[in-house]
């Protein structure tokens, strides 16, 4: 989404657009200076207004863009389903929305995208991988807010008892009402105004507007119920008696987050360090839709740096300063400005990113996106503004790949400052830190809280767990006043609504000095977390193509490092003397570790050739007649060129390792070997 054209016409065309957000952003950063609350209803006034001339803004730069080869949608999830990259899970009975099976194709990409994450990230960083529990504990997602924020707004249909996203539903029919060619040019600016708001309505705002745009079920045009509150998280009991509430894990993230104080021993009380994770997440999405882009079961790989927050500088971000990446910042998207391609090391100078080490991050995760098959013109990185930005995080920004559904989020960077440690520390009475050594030694006052369960037990039996807990987690004044009182007498407390009455021999609180030489504290932590469902999307349409002379010839220009095979064995015909050299080239790709796929159906070798494109194989080893001639040779065809060049068949799989890698490539390659034209065999030799 750069500047459209360089075009001085457009240029003036899009300036009354470009200085009307710019005149908004202004006001809302005045706001914001004045420190005015973000709940005042002249504030959130001025942020519709804000969204709503960025959209005319992005409206006309859509419109003055240069036409881009557009992606048959259709044609290319045919292609995906017919040759069965992924498909709709138990489609044998009906299917259900927002579950997807990946096929052999779509296992093989999905497998070698994960094998080169772990490489870029994993071996790259040193990082200390885990591979932590789906079912968890509600106590771990009430410290970390699912429990309570977790939620969008739902309404369902009042006969079938169907639900809908309620801001899913009002935005389709507001753009439906848009659409009609009825509309006054009144009504039409009132919807215009109202689209912007949408995002953030509470349940009577968007009952409200239900309401007086008269609403139905789209499905069955029947009326709808208020919307009501819905927590994404799927619910279940963990044991046997179902008293113990837990849920599916909504992200990886927590595994971590728990585990810190093991991960920090691991690595020897060294800080920085990063811990990653790859796995499954849950998320019971009201109303799935557009495909593998929002669904209920998705993989995600997500990476916990903890560092310390004094020092977010980086040793290796010079490896990443010289690139340039196309940033929309906070400000651009204010000032109405396209997103600009910027300099890392710029960027961090600068501080419009944050520090180092999410500079570092971010030049990383662009190094990689464009590995494994995204369009480095279709991928920006976007800063959440501050209206959009958890309260506790420094600096965000989400890597967004252009698709036909529009710019689609597939990686978020997030500083996240001490937020995570902080809230587990605080519901679990563990202490999660670490330490720093101290200049010179200094006198600290240290408490002590202790409950002595032997002596509870004997008292409370079953309860004693709950009432140790209880004391454990009393703040350090809380538990200086109950340590008070009995010292002068027995004292009463109340957990769960039950009584139980506390002696003085059950429960101690000390305070002492003693000399440090180094002082504890909350790791900040930087965390990207990738949505592998969601760039596999995006890199399979950036990918694929129609071969201009026959619309049913599609097919996808996937990297050889990730394509599920890295090459076909095709035999020219179904001679006899072909048949040893198809299983001898077989054995030596098997040997060297080179996945590959061999076709000895009948069909002409073009149909076979297409066949093996359609799934993405980016290279084909050819028998022909004059293989039968020794020196033993082949051909080895490239997908996306067409070109063959001829070699022989014990060079082969270096040849194929160096493409598939990426330590060589297919120009390099043609010239090292002859270009292959034709077979020399005459006739009579066949």
């Amino acid at each position: 989404m750069a500047t459209p054209m360089n075009d001085d016409s457009v240029e003036k065309l899009l300036e009354p657009f470009r200085q009307a957000v710019k005149c908004q952003g202004d006001l809302v950063k005045k706001f914001k200076d004045d420190n005015i609350n973000k709940e005042d209803a002249e504030f959130k006034q001025a942020i519709n207004e804000l969204k709503l001339r960025k959209k005319a803004l992005e409206e006309q730069i859509t419109k003055w863009m240069p036409k881009e080869e557009s992606i048959d949608r259709l044609k290319m999830e045919d292609l995906l389903k017919r040759r069965f990259f992924y498909d709709q899970s138990f489609s044998i009975y009906g299917g259900v929305n927002g579950l997807y099976d990946y096929g052999p194709m779509g296992c093989a990409i999905k497998a070698n995208m994960l094998a080169e994450w772990r490489r870029h990230f994993i071996l790259e960083e040193q990082m200390l991988e885990v591979d932590c529990s789906m079912l968890t504990p509600e106590i771990v997602l009430k410290a970390s807010g699912h429990v309570d924020r977790f939620a969008d707004f739902m309404v369902k249909d009042a006969k079938t008892g169907e639900c809908f996203r309620a801001d899913h539903l009002i935005e389709a029919h507001l753009e439906k009402l848009l659409k009609a060619k009825d509309i006054t040019p009144e009504k039409k600016t009132e919807i215009e105004r109202l689209l912007p708001q949408v995002d953030n309505m509470k349940g009577d705002d968007m009952h409200r507007v239900i309401v007086e745009y008269k609403m139905k079920s789209p499905i069955t045009n029947n009326d709808l119920s208020e919307p009501v509150a819905f927590n994404l998280m799927f619910a279940t009991s963990i044991g046997p008696t179902g008293q113990l509430k837990g849920f599916l894990r909504p992200e990886t993230a927590q595994g971590m987050f728990v585990n810190f104080k093991r991960l920090l021993e691991f690595n020897q009380g060294r800080l920085p360090f990063a811990a990653a994770q790859i796995g499954n997440s849950f998320r019971n999405e009201i109303s799935p839709r557009s495909g593998l882009i929002r669904v209920r079961e998705f993989t995600m790989a997500e990476i916990e740096h903890f560092v310390d927050p004094t020092d977010k500088s980086h040793p290796k971000f010079e490896t990443v300063a010289n690139l340039e990446v196309q940033l929309y910042s906070a400000s651009n998207q204010m000032s109405g400005e396209s997103p600009q391609l910027v300099r890392l090391g710029d960027a961090v100078k600068s501080k419009l990113i944050n520090n180092e080490t999410l500079g570092y991050f971010i030049g990383r995760i662009y190094l990689f996106m464009t590995r494994v098959g995204v369009d480095k013109r279709k991928l920006r990185f976007r800063q959440h503004m501050s209206n959009e930005m958890a309260h506790y995080a420094c600096d965000c920004w989400d890597a967004e790949c252009k698709t036909s559904y529009g710019w689609v989020e597939c990686v978020g960077c997030a500083d996240r400052s001490a937020y995570d440690l902080t809230q587990h520390s605080k519901f679990s009475g563990e202490k999660l830190v670490a330490e720093r050594p101290l200049a010179a030694p200094k006198k600290v006052q240290v408490n002590e809280v202790q409950a002595h369960s032997s002596i509870i037990g004997k008292s409370f039996g079953k309860d004693t767990g709950a009432i140790t807990q209880y004391l454990q987690k009393l703040s350090h004044d809380d538990a200086r006043v109950l340590h008070d009182k009995l010292e002068k007498g027995d004292e009463k407390i109340t957990i769960d609504g039950k009584e139980f009455t506390i002696t003085r021999k059950m429960f101690t609180f000390r305070t002492s000095e003693k000399t440090v030489q180094v002082e504890e504290y909350v790791p900040s932590v930087i965390e990207p977390s990738f949505g592998i469902g969601r760039i596999m999307y995006s890199m399979w349409e950036h990918n694929f193509r129609i071969r201009p002379e026959s619309e049913q010839r599609t097919y996808f220009t996937l990297p050889p490092l990730i394509a599920p095979y890295k090459c076909a064995i095709l035999p020219l015909s179904g001679n006899e003397e072909f048949k040893p050299f198809v299983k001898q080239i077989s054995s030596i790709l098997i040997h060297a570790g080179i996945s590959h796929k061999v076709d000895t159906s009948s069909g002409t070798i073009g149909r076979r050739y297409a066949r093996s494109d359609e799934i993405a194989i980016p290279f084909a080893i050819t028998i022909d007649f004059d293989t039968l001639k020794q020196p033993y040779t082949v051909t080895l065809r490239d997908r996306d060129t067409f070109r063959q060049i001829r070699a022989k068949i014990d060079e082969m799989a270096n040849i194929l390792q160096g493409l598939s890698s990426g330590t060589i490539t297919w120009g390099e390659i043609c010239s090292q070997y002859p270009e292959f034209i034709e077979q020399q065999a005459t006739k009579e030799q066949q």
